[in-house]
């Protein structure tokens, strides 16, 4: 008896956890700035999820297309690297699957 309650608690306390998902446009916020790369938290995740869009869709045939919407999006003085950086922080906090789209 004892051990059939343990284990409610258990699966209770996990089901209790199981909406504390991890942060990702924190994560990938924190990632920006990693690499020097600041602006309003919401409008940097939502450029990440464009980039990961226009990839999903084809809009983006290649890295260099989303580079160069990336550029033209981002504050004037972001640096080539720092755009390339973004892109990688994009693919792999939000469309994971499109890793291989940065080894074209």
């Amino acid at each position: 008896m004892k051990r059939a309650r343990v284990v409610g608690i258990v699966a209770f306390a996990i089901a209790l956890a199981a909406p504390a998902h991890a942060d990702v446009d924190g994560d990938f916020a924190d990632q920006l700035n990693g690499y020097r790369i600041y602006g309003p938290r919401d409008f940097n995740a939502w450029m990440g999820k464009i980039v990961c869009q226009r990839l999903n869709t084809g809009v983006d045939g290649d890295v260099h297309k989303s580079v160069d919407f990336i550029s033209a999006n981002l504050p004037r003085g972001t640096t080539q690297l720092q755009t390339w950086q973004f892109l990688a922080a994009a693919v792999g906090n939000y469309c994971p699957d499109q890793m291989s789209v940065l080894g074209r």
